[in-house]
C-alpha cells in the first residue's frame, strides 16, 4: 500500500522527490512504531495509537515542527487510505499536534558575508567556478536546494532565472550583473571541458548534483565565513529573505521571490528585521544609546 501512495504523490499531487522520500520515512517509521503488518492492522489504527507516537516522538526530542510535520504526512496517508476504501475511518480526525514554538529562522549577518574572505577561496577552475556560483545563486535569489539542483541551463540568461518551485509553480527571479558575469564565467569554463547537460550546475563528470554533496559544499564555505550553528543552504535562503527586507524590500515582493503560497510563511522574517531596525535604533538614536 505504500508503494502505491507514494506512486499517488508523484503522479496525482506532483510532490518533488525529496518530499515523496520524506512521506515515506515518516510513514515507515510509524509502521515500525505501531507494529503493522497487513491492511488488516491499518484498520485498527486509532487516536490514542497516533497519540502514543507523539509522545516517543517527544520522548526522543523532536521538536514540536518535526512532529507536526509527521502528523501531517499521516493525515495525508490516511485521507487516501478511506479514498482507496482500506480503512472506513480517519483515526487522524480528532488528534490534534503539539503547539509549535516560535523558532526564527537562523541567518547570517550582512557584515559577514560583505566583509568575508570568501573570494580569495573559490578557486578560478570548474569547481571553484561552479561552487562560488552555488554560493552566489542560493544568496542572491533565495531558491531552495532542490530548485538550484533541478535549475536547467536554458531557464537562465542575462537579466532572470527561471525556477520551479514546490507542486511545479514557476517563477521568475530577477539576477545582478556580477551573477550574470560570474553565470557566463562558469558557463565558459564548463564549455573548456566539453561538459553537455541539461542542468546549469553539475559534478566535473558532468553528472547532476545531489544533496549531500551541495550541502557540504555550502557548510565549508560558510563556515568560513560565520560562527552560525547551522551553516546549510536553507540559511542562505533566509539571509536573502532577512538582508532583502532589512534594506527595504516589501513583503508582497518577498513573498514573490521566495515562491510562498501564502503571506504568512514570509512574514516570519519581519521577526529578524525588526531585530536589526532595535539595533540600528539603539545605536543611532541620542535617547537610544547605552551609555
Amino acid at each position: 500500500m505504500l508503494d502505491n501512495f507514494i506512486d499517488f504523490l508523484s503522479a496525482q499531487k506532483r510532490f518533488s522527490e525529496h518530499t515523496a522520500v520524506a512521506y515515506r520515512k515518516d510513514i515507515e517509521q510509524f509502521i515500525e512504531f505501531a507494529e503493522i503488518s497487513s491492511q488488516n492492522d491499518l484498520k485498527e489504527v486509532n487516536g490514542r495509537l497516533i497519540r502514543g507516537w507523539m509522545v516517543d516522538l517527544m520522548e526522543k526530542d523532536y521538536v514540536p515542527q518535526s512532529v507536526n510535520r509527521k502528523l501531517s504526512t499521516l493525515r495525508t496517508y490516511f485521507k487516501w487510505l478511506r479514498k482507496e476504501g482500506v480503512i472506513n475511518e480517519n483515526p487522524m480526525k480528532l488528534v490534534r499536534g503539539p503547539k509549535n514554538s516560535k523558532r526564527l529562522p537562523s541567518f547570517i549577518q550582512q557584515k559577514q558575508i560583505t566583509e568575508s574572505k570568501l573570494e580569495e577561496v573559490f578557486a578560478e577552475d570548474f569547481d571553484g567556478l561552479r561552487d562560488k556560483l552555488m554560493f552566489e545563486l542560493f544568496y542572491q535569489t533565495g531558491i531552495r536546494l532542490s530548485e538550484l539542483i533541478n535549475l536547467k541551463d536554458l531557464s537562465v540568461n542575462g537579466t532572470q532565472i527561471k525556477v520551479l518551485g514546490k507542486r511545479n509553480k514557476e517563477r521568475i527571479i530577477p539576477i545582478s550583473k556580477n551573477l550574470n558575469v560570474l553565470i557566463a564565467a562558469y558557463r565558459s569554463e564548463r564549455a573548456q571541458i566539453d561538459l553537455s547537460c541539461d542542468e546549469l550546475l553539475v559534478l566535473k563528470t558532468g553528472k547532476k548534483l545531489y544533496p549531500k554533496f551541495v550541502y557540504r559544499r555550502i557548510n565549508y564555505y560558510l563556515s568560513l565565513a560565520t560562527d552560525v550553528k547551522k551553516k546549510s543552504p536553507h540559511v542562505l535562503r533566509h539571509t536573502f529573505a532577512t538582508h532583502m527586507l532589512n534594506n527595504g524590500a516589501g513583503l508582497e515582493v518577498l513573498k514573490e521571490l521566495l515562491g510562498h503560497a501564502n503571506l504568512s510563511a514570509t512574514q516570519v522574517y519581519t521577526h529578524n528585521s525588526f531585530a536589526e531596525l532595535t539595533a540600528i535604533y539603539s545605536q543611532s538614536h541620542p535617547r537610544g544609546q547605552q551609555k
